[in-house]
């Protein structure tokens, strides 16, 4: 069976979902902007980065392990929301109990309330039915827009109303937590499996066994991804790391739209023909050629015209952030020619492989980002994520070698 007509549609369906989201997300910034400071944004940034952190250590891996299984999902449903119950408690307490440590850490004490309120995400999100991750396993992407839109939209109208009526930095927090609630309810009333309160300790402990690697490789990732805004945060304060957040969100959110929406869609299509080692390097040079053209237009956009961009969407006050978003457009670009590889090592269960590689990007940022940061600001902070992603593009080379040369 050809699966090109069912990644082309479900490409288009994707494409609707990612651009309705990305509307709701820049329209939300674009108001939110001209409301609070860089310094309120990195206030409610040091609450983001921990509870992040807690969730990715705290990952199972079960989306993935869900999506590669051969078999129905009602095997491992029970056991997985169990799971995934007593990993949003587990992140929950971890907030509340380490909240006055990180705020001490980044010397930003006006950032102990938000973080304390962000600990009810994480719970609520514990009771998701499991069982919504059908929608990519089955190829749904049409009920999959449905959904996500509204979870979005939710996000996005309370974000906004809170934040005109109160001016207050929770608002920030309040959209998450209208958005967690919205999508527990939703993945009962749309999903017609429900899971059950009970377990088989073989199945949670098949779960945890398979899913170590991308806990691993998420761990890593984590701090990959983050180690920038931890050492801005520590080193510049919340000011600069209010910017540089912003800067991020700004440059990677629609360079990578193409690739997250690409790769949405092919990863359950390469787990279905991951033996056909032929047919998915085929699937996969499709996926790189799509995501190349879109990506380096949107880069060259940032590239050529930061200020003018800066100035549309978030407003005079945010036009120091011009700078470094050159220079994280310029990693935008090359995340976007990794991601597909990742998907690659995902599907055919090779993520040990993406776990070194993740490690080895880890370890390029961190031997770089202070000096750095230490010398260039929230510049020098770029040109770090953007060292450490071309640092593992021959790693990556040579395990695509090793996955597409097996039969």
């Amino acid at each position: 069976m050809g699966y090109t007509k069912s990644a082309i549609k479900g490409v288009s369906w994707m494409t609707v979902l990612q651009t309705i989201i990305r509307v709701l997300t820049f329209f939300k910034i674009a108001v939110l902007a001209r409301v609070f400071t860089p310094t309120q944004f990195g206030v409610y940034g040091i609450a983001a980065l921990i509870l992040a952190l807690l969730e990715i250590m705290t990952e199972t891996g079960i989306n993935v392990i869900l999506i590669q299984s051969k078999e129905a999902i009602e095997k491992y449903l029970d056991s997985a929301w169990v799971a995934s119950i007593l990993r949003g408690i587990l992140i929950c307490l971890g907030i509340l109990i380490s909240a006055p440590f990180i705020a001490r850490f980044f010397n930003s004490p006006q950032s102990l309330g938000i973080i304390i309120m962000i600990s009810l995400a994480p719970l609520i999100k514990g009771f998701i039915n499991p069982a919504e991750i059908i929608f990519q396993k089955e190829l749904k992407f049409k009920t999959e827009l449905l959904f996500r839109t509204y979870i979005y939209l939710t996000d996005a109208i309370a974000s906004i109303f809170f934040a005109l009526v109160t001016h207050s930095v929770y608002s920030l927090v309040s959209g998450l937590i209208a958005a967690a609630i919205v999508e527990v309810i939703l993945s009962f009333v749309l999903i017609e499996i429900k899971p059950k309160l009970r377990f088989d300790s073989n199945y949670l402990w098949e779960i945890f066994h398979k899913g170590k690697w991308v806990t691993g490789f998420s761990i890593l990732n984590y701090f990959g991804e983050n180690g920038d805004n931890i050492v801005v945060g520590k080193l510049l304060g919340t000011t600069p790391l209010g910017i540089y957040q912003m800067a991020y969100r700004l440059s990677i959110t629609p360079i990578t739209e193409i690739s997250d929406v690409v790769n949405k869609v092919i990863f359950p299509i390469y787990s279905k023909i991951e033996n056909d080692r032929k047919r998915l390097l085929s699937a996969f040079r499709k996926t790189l050629s799509v995501n190349s053209v879109g990506t380096i237009l949107l880069g060259l956009a940032m590239l050529i015209f930061p200020k003018e961009i800066i100035a549309i969407i978030l407003g005079s006050q945010w036009i120091g952030a011009a700078n470094v978003l050159r220079v994280l457009a310029l990693f935008g670009i090359v995340r976007a020619f990794l991601s597909p590889a990742s998907v690659v090592l995902l599907a055919t269960g090779n993520q040990k492989y993406l776990t070194l590689i993740t490690f080895i990007r880890l370890l390029a940022l961190m031997i770089v980002i202070f000096p750095m940061v230490h010398s260039f600001g929230i510049i020098g902070a770029g040109y770090s994520q953007l060292f450490s992603a071309l640092i593992s593009f021959p790693v990556i080379i040579f395990t695509l070698y090793k996955v597409f040369k097996k039969q």
